[in-house]
């Protein structure tokens, strides 16, 4: 039979129960190998009941050195309970003094006592107990993600300033450097937020007319690297000319914030709008445009476009890349039957091959067909390429690229590429 003794408003602070008999402290730390949270209990005697009823600072204190052994258990291990209840004495019922040097030689969470207010700067100092003086029984997580998040940054050298932080604030990357920026102006001191949207507007100003399309060789969501990369660059170089001084993180979460937004912008677009506003839809004259394309992947998958289909060609080819590309799957072709031509896109090598029906086959002899080969710079490129034979067939790609019907010459040419 289990019955609580005491406990307080804040439901993880450990509490005291009587179990058979014997006063235990009991709290839940961890979790098990089915994220089942983990309780613990180990013996506690009555003159340290008395000190936690009593001493809030003291019971978060003992809440903090027991936690490492609560992670010390594991998913499945035992709580190593005399290590536990050698914590007691010198926690609950030591002066001060004893207390603080206690806590230089044991392992403790520092995190659980600065989100329950303890002084950030006694508690670095090593004054354990005078840091805990303005303590609450409620807990404060953000403040000890920014502790930590403060802790990371100080180990690799970056010390914040109150604009680089408020730029963090803004961005929503204050805590952790992996989340997805977004704005939050609510989130900035209204004294430091003039600043930073002046390093906001420098950043829109350096990005203005740029764009980071799609990438559908690495998927329907997926965006073009070169395009964010050089987006980012160009963020980057404007706000460290006008902002010298912000730290790296700082520059880093505007040109990341700049780079989602445009890419967010991308994801949303319908691929016509996305083909307009990446120029694709150069115009070769209408007699050229293809009227019956076939596409294929390296699977033996087909899909058929003809010109009454609402969607554009180029649209339609894309698409058909998002949903079937993949490690395994990446060669496409584009086939104009009629005309007796076609595209192959080599995703894996960053070429293509354009094929030309030289002569027709017949019951005498093969069909005879020209290959060319060209690299290709990225899914820019190869946009490019697509766009321009659905407008013009093989004809129009004359002027995109350097064409090589010899295969040795075209792989020398691909490995001087890829050595440099």
């Amino acid at each position: 039979m289990r019955e609580i003794v005491f406990t307080r408003r804040s439901g993880w602070i450990p509490s005291v129960i009587r179990e058979a008999g014997e006063l235990k402290l009991m709290l839940g730390a961890g979790a098990d190998a089915n994220h089942e949270p983990r309780t613990f209990t180990f013996s506690i005697g009555e003159a340290h009941l008395a000190v936690i009823r009593e001493d809030l600072a003291r019971h978060l204190l003992l809440w903090s050195a027991v936690l490492p052994l609560c992670d010390a258990a594991g998913t499945r291990g035992p709580l190593e309970e005399n290590a536990a209840v050698a914590l007691l004495d010198p926690i609950l019922l030591s002066a001060p003094a004893d207390v603080d040097a206690l806590f230089q030689r044991i392992r403790w969470d520092r995190g659980r006592l600065i989100a329950h207010g303890a002084d950030i700067d006694l508690l670095e100092r090593g004054q354990v107990c005078a840091a805990m003086r303005a303590a609450t029984e409620t807990s404060n997580g953000k403040r000890a993600q920014e502790y930590h998040a403060d802790r990371r940054r100080a180990e690799r050298g970056a010390v914040l300033g109150p604009l680089d932080a408020a730029v963090l604030r803004y961005t929503g990357q204050y805590l952790h450097g992996a989340t997805v920026p977004k704005r939050m102006p609510d989130a900035v001191d209204p004294a430091l937020l003039p600043e930073v949207m002046r390093v906001i507007a420098t950043a829109e100003q350096a990005c203005a007319g740029m764009r980071i399309g799609l990438d559908p060789r690495r998927g329907k969501r997926a965006t073009d690297k070169r395009a964010w990369d050089r987006m980012a660059t160009t963020v980057d170089a404007a706000v460290r000319r006008a902002h010298p001084e912000l730290v790296d993180d700082a520059v880093r979460t505007v040109s990341f914030l700049m780079c989602s937004e445009a890419a967010d912008h991308s994801r949303s677009t319908p691929m016509e709008d996305d083909e307009e506003a990446s120029g694709d839809r150069a115009d070769f004259g209408e007699s050229a445009r293809k009227t019956i394309l076939s596409f294929t992947d390296d699977k033996g998958v087909e899909k058929k476009w003809n010109q009454d289909n609402p969607r554009t060609a180029t649209a339609e080819f894309w698409e058909f890349v998002g949903d079937r590309s993949a490690a395994d799957n990446e060669v496409f072709t584009i086939e104009d039957e009629e005309m007796g031509e076609g595209i192959q896109l080599h995703f894996y090598a960053d070429s293509i091959a354009r094929i030309t029906t030289v002569h027709e086959g017949n019951g005498e002899s093969d069909p005879e067909y020209r290959v060319e080969y060209s690299l290709v710079a990225g899914i820019s490129g190869y946009r490019n390429l697509v766009s321009a034979f659905v407008r013009g067939g093989c004809a129009s790609l004359e002027q995109h690229g350097s064409w090589m019907s010899d295969n040795a010459e075209f792989e020398r040419a691909r490995q001087q590429r890829d050595a440099k």
